[in-house]
């Protein structure tokens, strides 16, 4: 019995640790994105009204003065990071035509929460707007256990929806 229980205990802790990690590397979803050929990266200063807005969205102020995005006609495609419960999630995000097209988890470094990488969870963020409250015009249905890192992934998708609109190529004709 105390092998069953230890042999389980492992298993629990074992799921969890490779939960964390690496999932697609910044360069693929970029490739991926862009059929191989991303474009230069542009960037987003933050200051000023963008600055306020990002930190409303936030709660709190991006840890750096710009954000590097990539950008092919009315198609823009951001790599953020934000803390879950105490580290960061890194994600990708796609926006197109002003919606979101595409969020991926690229690394989880929590110990929990890391069901947010799955498309049964990102897949509702598909075609998602921003209101002009600066909000999802969705509802995004939570995971139990994961709920700091739901919160963080719709930060990023609305704050990624924002910057989208800030840049030249949502003026763009592709």
């Amino acid at each position: 019995m105390r092998k069953i229980l230890s042999l389980l205990l492992l298993l629990a802790v074992g799921g969890t640790a490779l939960a964390r990690g690496v999932y697609q590397a910044p360069d693929d979803f970029l490739a991926e994105v862009f059929d191989d050929k991303p474009p230069k990266a542009a960037v987003v200063w933050l200051r000023g009204e963008i600055k306020t807005t990002a930190a409303d969205i936030l709660g709190h102020n991006y840890p750096a003065l710009r954000i590097r995005y990539w950008g092919e006609g009315k198609r823009t495609a951001w790599i953020l990071e934000e803390i879950g419960k105490e580290k960061p999630i890194t994600v990708g995000l796609v926006v197109e035509d002003s919606a979101l097209k595409n969020i991926r988890v690229l690394e989880f470094r929590e110990s929990r929460g890391w069901e947010v990488r799955h498309g049964f969870f990102t897949d509702q963020f598909n075609g998602a707007r921003l209101t002009e409250a600066q909000k999802l015009d969705r509802s995004i249905d939570g995971i139990s256990g994961a709920t700091l890192s739901v919160r963080a992934l719709k930060k990023l998708a609305r704050l990624a929806l924002y910057l989208h609109s800030q840049t030249p190529h949502v003026h763009d004709t592709p």
